[in-house]
């Protein structure tokens, strides 16, 4: 299928998959509900949103990325393996990384502002 029908049915297949992440990941509802906070907490300092909506992104990203790993591994391999683990492993650390990261990236980026906002005093 090529041109607008096959855009929109890749569209779709692609929605269907952010639908699924969103009823069946614990983590991605809790890592949407995290970015939307940080989206709240920037636009109520006025401080740029760039780095907060980018490293959103790259957690959500990452742990699809990590949903899409799992069901793989678990479709090929439905017993106990090491190499199965180690994909698991290493999709699960992607997203502690892109997770840590954000957090250090919304701290960079929000910190200054909610510290003056909050305390009345600007960093030293």
């Amino acid at each position: 299928m090529t041109g607008l029908r096959g855009f929109a049915v890749s569209l779709a297949a692609a929605a269907a998959g952010v639908r699924l992440a969103w009823r069946s990941e614990p983590h991605f509802r809790f890592e949407a509900l995290a970015g939307s906070g940080a989206i709240a907490l920037a636009l109520w300092l006025g401080t740029g949103l760039s780095a907060v909506l980018l490293a959103s992104a790259i957690v959500l990203v990452a742990e699809m990325v990590n949903t899409a790993v799992e069901a793989t591994v678990d479709l090929a391999s439905p017993e106990r393996r090491p190499l199965a683990a180690a994909a698991k492993d290493a999709a699960a650390g992607a997203v502690l990384i892109a997770a840590g990261m954000a957090v250090l990236i919304g701290l960079v980026a929000l910190g200054p502002a909610l510290w003056t906002r909050v305390t009345g005093n600007a960093l030293p």
